[in-house]
């Protein structure tokens, strides 16, 4: 009698397993599976990482061009700590890629480079005279043809009418700065003027003396 009662207790709890199972659909038994196996999914965690390692870092979304990482190049990033516009500049970017830096033209600098008031000079600077003479110690020979030499002289510096007062950099580079907060005499080395108010003037960023 007891038997016959169990069995008849599991006969119904299989019926209404069943007339659940059917109340929630055809799919229900593929749907709770299927649960299962994502939550198990999500206990085992994400894939392992791979890491490419020739692939160029990714900063601010942007991919920077490949350079060689040259002795010139790691050493150029203390002075891009206030220089950072010479860091994607042409003249220096493309010096540093053959491995001359900064310092190669402008010396160790430490005493400016540490300087926070921004008073004391670069040990090395060039005062328009002395540009192309500094350029030909590294660079003997200029095979340009003329073409290109006169249209890069009148798209870049057509004020110069003389040729003779020509330098390398009207032609090469961007390698000034825009805004200038400090103005040396660039033969003594010695402050000639010190700007520490900027003002906004027609759209662009001015320094104002004070």
């Amino acid at each position: 009698m007891t038997r016959v009662r169990w069995t008849g207790f599991a006969l119904i709890g299989v019926m209404i397993l069943c007339h659940a199972v059917g109340a929630l659909g055809p799919g229900a038994g593929t749907d709770v599976r299927g649960a299962e196996a994502e939550a198990k999914k999500k206990l085992a965690g994400p894939p392992p990482l791979v890491v490419d390692k020739d692939a160029p870092l990714l900063l601010d979304g942007t991919a920077k061009p490949t350079r060689k990482a040259t002795r010139a190049a790691i050493e150029n990033q203390a002075c891009f700590v206030c220089h950072a516009n010479y860091e994607e500049e042409p003249l220096a970017a493309l010096h540093a890629h053959e491995n001359v830096g900064c310092t190669d033209c402008h010396g160790k600098s430490f005493p400016h480079r540490n300087d926070e008031n921004n008073t004391t000079p670069p040990d090395v600077m060039y005062p328009s005279s002395a540009i192309v003479a500094a350029c030909r110690e590294c660079h003997e020979t200029h095979d340009a043809p003329a073409e290109k030499v006169v249209a890069r002289w009148l798209a870049r510096c057509p004020q110069k009418e003389d040729a003779k007062a020509l330098v390398c950099t009207d032609c090469h580079g961007q390698h000034r700065l825009k805004i200038r907060t400090v103005r040396w005499d660039k033969k003594t080395r010695k402050l000639i003027e010190l700007r520490k108010k900027l003002r906004v003037e027609g759209g662009e960023l001015r320094a104002k003396k004070g």
